[in-house]
């Protein structure tokens, strides 16, 4: 699966690119990350793509053009008129970001994300170039690079043989969340984790790990679980 990400600041992702399971992921062919800078699609020799805003007001806007252009460019390298191809991108007032689109967006050839910065992009952008607007949650960043960090994680974790063990995806938090609505989200939180030393003592306090998770008995332990899921 190809990652295509629209960005002015296309160091932001250097460390990303190259650390953990991401670096792995691309090493084993199973995502490839492409960063376009922006600036390479402006009509000036400065680079330049935003302006003020029509009507006044604080800020600047990204241009039109340069987005369109870029993308234009992304799409034009597709060989196979069969390939799924998405074009998204951030918007605080986007549709919001969940396990379930994930899970579909796993199933495409190729993500294209545009990152918006400043005070916003031109809105001709998202009628005209995107296929959807994402919102990764209801509060406002600088500009739209972390949120393409969480969509290439959330991704590419779902792809097959990107983590050690493909069961792990199995039990997770909002696994089947998609199939419910907003209002029973909290249902699919995943039960509380331990690990080594068996007691912890904090403050004198002595905090032990549950004593089904040492017995051994699957089924017990299987029950506590979920009991336990939020």
């Amino acid at each position: 699966m190809k990652f295509d990400i629209v960005t002015i600041f296309p160091k932001f992702f250097e460390s990303f690119k190259n650390e953990a399971l991401i670096s792995r992921a691309q090493k084993k062919d199973l995502v490839a990350i492409n960063i376009h800078n922006l600036r390479d699609y402006a009509d000036d020799a400065r680079g330049t793509v935003d302006d003020r805003p029509y009507g006044g007001g604080a800020g600047m806007v990204l241009m039109f053009a340069p987005i369109y252009k870029a993308v234009q460019k992304i799409k034009a390298k597709i060989k196979s008129k069969k390939s799924k191809v998405k074009v998204i991108v951030f918007n605080p007032k986007g549709k919001k970001f969940t396990q379930e689109m994930a899970r579909n967006w796993s199933k495409l050839d190729r993500l294209v994300m545009i990152c918006g910065r400043y005070e916003g992009i031109d809105e001709r952008v998202m009628t005209e170039v995107a296929d959807e607007e994402i919102s990764i949650g209801d509060y406002v960043l600088f500009g739209g690079e972390v949120p393409a960090m969480v969509v290439i994680e959330a991704v590419t974790r779902l792809l097959p043989g990107a983590i050690g063990k493909q069961e792990s995806l199995k039990d997770e938090s909002f696994n089947d969340a998609g199939k419910m609505g907003q209002e029973q989200l909290t249902k699919f939180i995943e039960y509380p984790h331990y690990t080594r030393p068996e007691v912890i003592v904090v403050k004198k306090k002595k905090l032990k790990v549950p004593e089904v998770l040492l017995s051994g008995d699957h089924k017990k332990i299987e029950e506590w679980r979920k009991n336990n899921s939020n």
